[in-house]
């Protein structure tokens, strides 16, 4: 693998294969040490313009159990600030040596952008693109379902059949553009539910059903909720009339939660907004995977930084 941009180029015996190498990598985490030397002499840069605490530090400790060296660069009170391009932040990442570069930014296309620019010869993996995609999160969660339904059986499995309800604020957010892709790839049967305004205007290459109504889809029984979270800083207008509207109409509330089945997952990709999006019994229930979500990110980040960076990056360097 070349890079990581998006989970539409991924095939599904790639996908399968990047969950099966997770689930070694987890395998790691059970171990006194958890720490492997693959990737010993390797530097990988955590390249943020946008704050996420949850994603770097998740980055950051898969590429310290994978023995790479970590340099974490924050845009807030570097050069960006002072007003340098991404060109020459890029050729000055080179400089230093970055075998690998994890970029968060809030414009769409940008790890594309530098993919592809020739500024620097290194693995490049998606951390989150304006409201493109966030592909390591979709395969998280993957990764979490597929160990739900299929127990240590997991490897080469894929999710056939299974059906995600992805609920909220699908307008502005690329984990659900990533998991649309990633999951029908696997065979998984993709329904969103969100307010009219809350939906792209044009979803007609989507694969997938769209709903106003959450209480239809509780009803239908599906195997996975995925509550999104509001994205108030992506918000320039009034999507909602209110968040206490938003919560009743909307929100995983204690109701909704008790008519799902003993067997659904609920799921949320982080920071939850407790009593908007999803109650807290439903959030601290034996059904969420909300913490299962953030212990299985280190490793589908390990396995991940594994494909990208344990190769000859010149041998593999006309591979996407």
């Amino acid at each position: 693998m070349r890079h990581l941009l998006s989970t539409k180029d991924l095939s599904r015996v790639e996908a399968i294969n990047l969950l099966d190498i997770a689930e070694d990598m987890a395998d790691v985490a059970q171990r006194e040490v958890k720490k492997l030397p693959t990737l010993r002499g390797k530097t990988v840069v955590n390249l943020f313009f946008e704050d996420s605490t949850r994603t770097r530090i998740s980055f950051e400790a898969a590429a310290k159990r994978l023995s790479a060296d970590v340099i974490n660069f924050s845009a807030k009170g570097s050069s960006v600030s002072k007003g340098e391009s991404l060109k020459d932040t890029a050729q000055t990442l080179a400089a230093i040596g970055a075998d690998g570069v994890v970029i968060r930014h809030p414009a769409s296309g940008a790890p594309a952008v530098l993919a592809a620019s020739g500024w620097i010869d290194a693995g490049i993996i998606n951390a989150g693109d304006g409201t493109h995609e966030h592909p390591t999160q979709a395969l998280l969660d993957a990764f979490t379902v597929r160990r739900r339904i299929h127990g240590p059986a997991s490897r080469g499995k894929g999710l056939d059949g299974v059906t995600v309800t992805i609920v909220g604020d699908v307008l502005h957010s690329r984990v659900a553009r990533s998991n649309l892709w990633l999951l029908t790839t696997l065979g998984a049967e993709v329904t969103f539910v969100a307010p009219p305004t809350l939906l792209p205007s044009d979803t007609s290459l989507w694969p997938a059903r769209f709903s106003f109504d959450l209480d239809d889809a509780i009803d239908a029984g599906p195997d996975v909720v995925m509550m999104l979270r509001i994205q108030t800083e992506r918000m320039s207008a009034a999507f909602f009339p209110s968040t206490r509207e938003y919560s009743r109409v909307w929100g995983l509330d204690d109701a909704r939660f008790g008519r799902l089945g003993p067997a659904s997952i609920v799921m949320h990709p982080g920071p939850m907004n407790r009593g908007l999006e999803i109650s807290s019994a439903a959030a601290d229930s034996a059904n969420s995977t909300v913490l299962e979500q953030v212990t299985n990110g280190v490793s589908v980040r390990m396995a991940a930084l594994y494909l990208l960076l344990s190769g000859d990056r010149k041998e593999s360097k006309n591979v996407d």
